[in-house]
């Protein structure tokens, strides 16, 4: 089985070479797929990554989900009345993970995934890492977000996917989440 630094090897090629005619979308929207068991190997491998991008003359950007999650939560609107009613039925989780959901399915999220590839659009061997997806669990998946954005990819986007690939098209969340197909994204590893 190929290590994710092979595969992130491999998709820097198909990154270079760009897309195939054959897909729907022609959009530069890569994943890079693999087994939530490594996702600590992977995140001590981005920085050697972004190194690498960096000299082979690309200019990479990440953007960490658990970060921007982090982020928009501590300046929702909704804070101090999510904190106080924590404070009384400290052990509901369902109402917690609901009211986060909803929050960050208002496109928030997506919004700042948004403003991150309009930053790059037009500069020069550009390339956009996006992190952390796990964070995403159990509020909501990346293929939403990425097919919301349609037309808005103009710089390479790589998607770091904890998860299994079932097909050529269909992946499977941290591995435990039913298998989706509404991926319009070139897939390696998994």
């Amino acid at each position: 089985m190929p290590s994710p630094r092979d595969d992130f090897n491999e998709l820097m090629e198909r990154v270079k070479q760009g897309r195939e005619f054959t897909h729907a979308s022609f959009e530069p929207i890569y994943y890079l797929v693999f087994p939530p068991s490594q996702i600590l190997n992977v995140k001590r491998e981005l920085p050697a990554w972004l190194a690498k991008l960096h000299n082979e003359g690309w200019e990479p950007s990440y953007l960490s989900i658990a970060d921007t999650i982090a982020d928009l939560l501590a300046e929702a609107p909704l804070r101090k009345l999510w904190i106080e009613a924590d404070g009384k039925a400290p052990l509901q989780w369902k109402k917690t993970n609901d009211a986060i959901s909803n929050y960050l399915s208002q496109r928030v999220l997506q919004q700042r995934l948004e403003e991150a590839l309009e930053a790059l659009a037009g500069q020069k061997n550009a390339i956009l890492l996006v992190t952390d997806l796990e964070a995403l669990h159990p509020y909501l998946r990346i293929g939403v977000i990425e097919s919301s954005l349609e037309g808005k990819f103009r710089v390479p986007t790589v998607f770091l996917y904890p998860g299994v690939r079932t097909g050529k098209t269909r992946l499977k969340f941290l591995g435990f989440y039913h298998e989706d197909g509404n991926y319009r994204s070139v897939h390696v590893g998994g």
